[in-house]
């Protein structure tokens, strides 16, 4: 399917230790531009998780939003650092005998001592945590890919509205540039008459003048060339996937084919038709910037 470059989604993973929400939204781009804001603690997995995210994105520049929660109730326990406590009582015991005082340390003053306990966060489990955040980022992706089809096809209807409009003109500028010919002989016909009196036209004269005009103003190979390229358009837009680029430089050579017809026309009723024809394929180009 065909895929426009906008897209949003949003995924919440709720467990008993960790809430994880992901949100990701994308405009149209060159290339792939993924920007990650997420807690400290998931630095980790940044590169797994680009890793996840190419499978689903080729192109844009995506916005990437990760929250967490813990609710673990046990991510601490208590540290017994047993070395220094006897540290301690060795002091303490050194300074009773020195001073000749009593050693009344009880349990509950050691423990009061500095470091002797202290509370330490419980390392978290990396692979459950990525097993959580993937099936969320997973989801996310799904919506978000979703979200660019239904665009993408939108887009689609319209760009091959678009090329129908564009088809149209290049059939009027066909049938209108045989009749230019006969206007202009004509044209020149009467001309010389004018000028020439009573006196008798030299057919083979005319023809030459005509020739040399229908070479000047001929524009069948670039309408033979801007029908393939509307052709060739048109199937990739069939075809879907991600053909954004191809279609862009396709345009790019529309356009050249469509200032060439204009830069030959001297009929009015062409030039219009032409610059509608470049106005068309403008848009065109615009719209398939948003294609991925």
């Amino acid at each position: 399917m065909l895929k426009s470059m906008t897209g949003f989604g949003r995924c919440e993973n709720v467990t008993n230790e960790y809430k994880i929400s992901v949100e990701m939204k994308a405009v149209n781009h060159r290339y792939l531009d993924l920007s990650i804001k997420m807690p400290k603690k998931f630095n980790y997995f940044e590169a797994s998780i680009r890793t996840l995210l190419k499978e689903y994105i080729q192109r844009g520049k995506v916005d990437l939003f990760i929250n967490y929660e813990d609710y673990t109730e046990g991510n601490l326990c208590l540290k017994y650092n047993s070395v220094l406590a006897a540290e301690y009582m060795d002091y303490f015991q050194k300074m009773s005998e020195q001073f000749g005082i009593a050693n009344d340390m009880t349990v509950s003053g050691l423990s009061r001592c500095p470091e002797v306990l202290t509370m330490e966060q419980v390392p978290d489990d990396e692979e459950h945590l990525w097993e959580i955040l993937s099936e969320a980022l997973g989801e996310a992706a799904k919506q978000f890919v979703e979200s660019r089809q239904i665009e993408g096809e939108n887009l689609k209807r319209d760009l091959l509205g678009k090329l129908d409009y564009m088809d149209s003109l290049v059939d009027y500028i066909g049938e209108r540039s045989p009749q230019i010919l006969t206007e202009y002989r004509a044209k020149l016909e009467e001309k010389v008459k004018e000028l020439l009196a009573v006196a008798a036209i030299d057919e083979s004269r005319i023809a030459a003048e005509v020739t040399i005009y229908a070479d000047k103003i001929c524009v069948d190979e670039e309408m033979v060339r801007l029908k393939s390229h509307i052709e060739a358009t048109r199937a990739e837009l069939l075809a879907g996937g991600s053909v954004g680029r191809k279609l862009d430089f396709i345009a790019q050579e529309m356009n050249r084919e469509a200032n060439t017809i204009l830069s030959k026309s001297t009929d009015l009723a062409i030039a219009d038709k032409a610059i509608a024809l470049k106005t068309e394929i403008e848009k065109v180009r615009e719209q398939i910037q948003n294609i991925e």
